[in-house]
C-alpha cells in the first residue's frame, strides 16, 4: 500500500480534473487531485472565455478559480506534484510522484490534459524562454513595440496572435496555405485581416530561429519556389497544435492512439478497470472547457459507482459469514448461462446452500485477475474471503453436487 490510500485520485487539475473533483468530493468519496502545476492548467493562459454557460465573459484564471473553490467546498485535497509513474495492475492503483510520494486508489481518473507541439526545429528549444514562446497571455507583454513572428493558422494562433499585437510592433503570421486562407474561424480570420498590426507570409513554413543569446530573426521557407528567405524579429510564438501528456503512463497497459490520447467509452472508461480519462487527453471531438467538464462529471459518477461494486463486494464476499460460490461466467455465453442456472439448482438442493455470486468476465477483469481465472465458467469456493477450493467443470448435477457437499 502506498504513502496515503484514497477513494479516487485524479491526476490533473485542469477543468475536467476539477469537475471530475467536485462529484468526487460530493459523493463523499475521499478525493485527491495531483496536478504539477498551477491548478486549472492551460485555461489559465486564456485570457477570455465568452462561452461558458453562465458567465457571459471571464478569464481563464478566474473561471478556474471558481471550480477550485467549489471542489475545495467539499473537502477535496490537492498535492503540487507531479506523477512519474503508475500501476493499475492490480485493484488498489498505484501512483508514484516526483517527491517522492506513493499513493493508492480504488478509482483513477487522468486527466493531465495537452501541451503545446514543438516543431523541433534549430534555434527553437535552444531560445526558448528567449524570444520562442508558447503562450501570448504568459509572455506578449515582453515583446512590447518589437516585431513578432507567429506560427500557425488555427483558432489558437490568430486569436493570440491578435493578443499580441496589444504589446508588439508588428505580427507576422506564417501560413502554409495559400493567400487568404486559414484554419480559424470566420470571424477571427475577418478580424486579423483588419488588424493594421498583423502580416501574413503565405505557402510557407518555419525552418530555422535565429540568434545567439536571443532570438535575432527566423528562416523561412516558401514550399512553392522553394526560396529560403530570413525575417528579423525579437520573438516566435508557435501554435501548431498541441500533444497529450500522456507519457507518464504509457507503459500503463492503458490503450492509446498513435498521438498518444486515450479512446475511452460513454462512462469515460479505460480499457483497464477502475480507470478514466477524461478531458484533452482522451479522443474526442470537441476540447473546450464545457466539453472537459462534462467527461469529469461523468468519469466522477462512472468512479463512484465501481467504487461501491467494489464496496458491495468486500461486504458481500470477503466479509460473508456463509460460504461463497464465486462463479465467473461470460454473460454473452450460452454455455455460460447454462451452467450458472445449473450451480444455483444445485446449490439449492444442499442442507447448507453456499450463497452464489457472479463475476461477469466481460466487466469485471481485476477480479478475473485476481483470482487467476482464465477459462470460463469457473467457480471458486470462498471462506471468509479465503479460497479453499474450485469446482471441476460439469454439466452435471450428480457431480457438481459431489463437490459441493
Amino acid at each position: 500500500m502506498g504513502d496515503v490510500t484514497y477513494d479516487l485520485i485524479i491526476i490533473g487539475g485542469g477543468p475536467a480534473g476539477l469537475t471530475a473533483a467536485i462529484y468526487g468530493g460530493r459523493a463523499k468519496l475521499r478525493t485527491l487531485v495531483i496536478n504539477k502545476g498551477t491548478v486549472g492548467g492551460l485555461v489559465n493562459t486564456t485570457r477570455e472565455i465568452v462561452n461558458y454557460p453562465g458567465y457571459g465573459q471571464i478569464s481563464g484564471s478566474d473561471l478556474m478559480k471558481d471550480f477550485k473553490k467549489h471542489a475545495d467546498s467539499f473537502g477535496v485535497e490537492f498535492s503540487r506534484d507531479e506523477v512519474v509513474s503508475v500501476n493499475f495492475a492490480q485493484e488498489d492503483k498505484i501512483i508514484c510522484t516526483k517527491k517522492g510520494k506513493e499513493y493508492t486508489a480504488k478509482a483513477v481518473i487522468v486527466a493531465c490534459g495537452s501541451e503545446p507541439r514543438l516543431l523541433n526545429i534549430p534555434g527553437e528549444k535552444r531560445l526558448q524562454g528567449s524570444g520562442v514562446a508558447y503562450c501570448a497571455t504568459c509572455d506578449a507583454e515582453f515583446f512590447e513595440g518589437e516585431d513578432v513572428v507567429v506560427v500557425g493558422s488555427g483558432d489558437q494562433a490568430i486569436e493570440e496572435g491578435m493578443y499580441i499585437t496589444k504589446f508588439a510592433r508588428k505580427v507576422t503570421v506564417i501560413v502554409l496555405h495559400d493567400e487568404g486562407v486559414l484554419d480559424c474561424n470566420k470571424i477571427s480570420a475577418e478580424r486579423a485581416f483588419q488588424n493594421e498590426k498583423m502580416e501574413f507570409v503565405w505557402n510557407s513554413t518555419i525552418e530555422e530561429v535565429l540568434g545567439e543569446a536571443n532570438v535575432e530573426g527566423v528562416k523561412i521557407k516558401n514550399l512553392k519556389t522553394g526560396r529560403s528567405t530570413k525575417l528579423p524579429c525579437q520573438g516566435v510564438f508557435f501554435f501548431v497544435g498541441m500533444i497529450p501528456s500522456t507519457h507518464f503512463i504509457k507503459e500503463s497497459g492503458i490503450g492509446m492512439d498513435r498521438s498518444g490520447y486515450i479512446p475511452v467509452n460513454d462512462l469515460m472508461e479505460t480499457d483497464l478497470e477502475g480507470v478514466y480519462a477524461v478531458g484533452d487527453n482522451r479522443v474526442k471531438y470537441l476540447r473546450q472547457v464545457v466539453s472537459a467538464a462534462g467527461d469529469g462529471a461523468t468519469a466522477a459518477v462512472a468512479a463512484e459507482r465501481y467504487i461501491e461494486e467494489l464496496n458491495a463486494f468486500s461486504t458481500s464476499v470477503l466479509k460473508s459469514d456463509k460460504k461463497v460460490l464465486l462463479l465467473f461466467f461470460n454473460a454473452l455465453n450460452n454455455e455460460s448461462l447454462e451452467f450458472s442456472t445449473l450451480l444455483e439448482e444445485a446449490n439449492q438442493e444442499l442442507s447448507e446452500p453456499y450463497k452464489v455470486v457472479k463475476v461477469d468476465t466481460a466487466t469485471k477483469k481485476n477480479l478475473a485477475q485476481k483470482y487467476d481465472v482464465k477459462i470460463v465458467p469457473s467457480v471458486v469456493v470462498l471462506d471468509r474471503g479465503q479460497e479453499i477450493k474450485r469446482l471441476d467443470y460439469s454439466m452435471e448435477k450428480e457431480k457438481l453436487n459431489a463437490q459441493l457437499r
